[in-house]
């Protein structure tokens, strides 16, 4: 069995590992009797799950909350329940659509036969979901999962143990364990989900986790889809409109304290710009946020180990020569004591700094110089390609060279992370950060099996094919080379 490393004890109520075997055999009987089910009865799980996410809204705050150290209401707010009720609300309006048997060209030579694509469930979806949108992550593939019309289970991270059994509790609420399943504990349960035959596994986390995942999920031939990280850059032109800019990635950086995948991790700008943009940041950010300690606007890092990796990064960053401006004057020790950073900006940057090598996953912001576009694009190339990737400015050529020559999961253009929440776009990473993608009808496609079929017709020239062969064989196969 592969192993994850754990990085925090897991809760006193667990699953034990025993336990999933059996319920993922209990789903798989469930759903061998309704293997499609109808839209109505869809429908009505997708309103079940609506129902109780968005009538225990106060509680799952308070458990996030409580989970982080602090964390902001509104960002629980915005980025949990905005998304969940936007990407339910969506896959009640379409998923009829979706489901439907949908016709598929059929190429001259095999007429007067046609082809069909059928939607079929794929059965059980595993979902294993992170610690920094504990709620939103655990949902959103649930969505996918039961408008395609499987059943799944759910191991939500050991960070969120308040959060993670509110979830369990509430979901069995309304749903029985052989349709939905949330899986509690650590590092045991991790490692023996990961490992189960589902049909189809999602996970969201790191790269690192992510391999172990993938590689678990290989040896029973599971296809997965990953949902990583890694460093997204933001690409400045000179063309920017910078009263736009500077908020925007301000508040892309800082929400929920930077813990975000997507957030952005470092800027790529002329030189003779950097002084004035990271000022114009670090005013920016108090302009948010005047106070950093005690700010109930302000998430908490979300545990002392992930703290202590931020600090060591800038102490790494400021040792080979980086110069750090930090916003606010709140006091060290006190923000040591909540586990608070305030926006760091990172300048005379070079390639050997941890910061430029590690995902930052907190509010530090390097900054990397770059005098042309094609200097900015090889600064990208040269890493892993990234999760996503942002361009801020007016000119369009340089906009759509970017948009053609580099390469990430997702790119939002004169903002930051927005382009996660379209229900209409596929979210999914590339390489490094990730494989697979869902959202919207990407999320149904990805837990479903597009069946193709091919329905003869009773016209069909085919049996001048068949065997012995004659001359008649070979003119019907010289008439169909015409044809293609």
């Amino acid at each position: 069995m592969v192993r994850i490393n754990p990085d925090k004890p897991s809760t006193a109520n667990t699953t034990k590992p025993s336990e999933l075997d059996a319920v993922l055999k209990a789903q798989r009987a469930a759903f061998n009797t309704n293997p499609n089910p109808d839209w109505p009865s869809r429908k009505a799980k997708l309103e079940t799950l609506r129902d109780l996410i968005l009538g225990h809204e106060d509680e799952f705050v308070k458990a996030i909350s409580d989970d982080f150290g602090h964390r902001a209401v509104e960002d629980t707010l915005i980025s949990e329940f905005l998304v969940i009720q936007g990407g339910i609300s969506h896959a009640i309006k379409h998923t009829p659509k979706w489901m439907k048997t949908r016709k598929a060209p059929t190429a001259l030579q095999y007429k007067p036969a046609r082809n069909v694509i059928i939607p079929q469930p794929l059965g059980v979806i595993g979902i294993i979901s992170p610690w920094n949108y504990p709620l939103q992550l655990a949902i959103m593939p649930l969505v996918g999962a039961l408008g395609a019309g499987n059943r799944a289970m759910i191991k939500p991270s050991e960070y969120t143990p308040r959060m993670s059994e509110l979830l369990k509790e509430v979901l069995s609420k309304g749903f029985t364990d052989d349709e939905v399943f949330v899986a509690t504990g650590g590092v045991d349960v991790a490692s023996a989900f990961s490992n189960l035959n589902f049909d189809h596994l999602v996970f969201t986390g790191s790269t690192s986790v992510g391999r172990i995942v993938g590689e678990a999920a290989g040896k029973n031939l599971v296809p997965v889809t990953l949902e990583l990280g890694g460093k997204s850059p933001v690409i400045i032109d000179e063309s920017a409109n910078m009263k736009l800019t500077v908020p925007r990635i301000t508040n892309g950086k800082l929400l929920n304290a930077g813990q975000t995948c997507v957030a952005p991790d470092y800027v790529i700008m002329p030189e003779a710009k950097i002084n004035s943009f990271a000022d114009a940041m670090i005013e920016q950010a108090e302009s948010f946020y005047p106070t950093v300690a005690g700010n109930d606007d302000y998430t908490t890092i979300i545990a002392d180990g992930h703290y202590a990796r931020l600090q060591d990064l800038l102490e790494d960053a400021e040792n080979k020569g980086a110069k750090i401006r930090t916003a606010g004057d709140d006091d060290k020790q006190q923000l040591a004591k909540e586990r608070r950073v305030p926006l760091t900006v990172v300048t005379d940057t070079t390639p050997d700094m941890k910061i430029m090598q590690e995902e930052i996953f907190g509010p530090l912001l390097p900054i990397v110089a770059a005098e042309s576009l094609d200097e900015a694009l090889d600064t990208v190339q040269k890493g892993e390609r990234p999760l996503a990737l942002y361009w801020f400015g007016e000119d369009k050529k340089k906009r759509d060279k970017v948009l053609r020559e580099s390469i990430s999961g997702g790119v939002s253009v004169n903002e930051t992370a927005w382009h996660v929440v379209q229900e209409d776009i596929p979210f999914g990473g590339v390489g490094p950060s990730g494989m697979g993608a869902y959202h919207g009808e990407d999320g149904f496609k990805s837990f479903s099996h597009m069946k193709g079929v091919f329905i003869q017709s009773k016209f069909s020239q085919g049996k001048n094919l068949f065997p012995p062969y004659t001359d008649k064989t070979r003119k019907m196969i010289g008439l169909m080379k015409k044809i293609l």
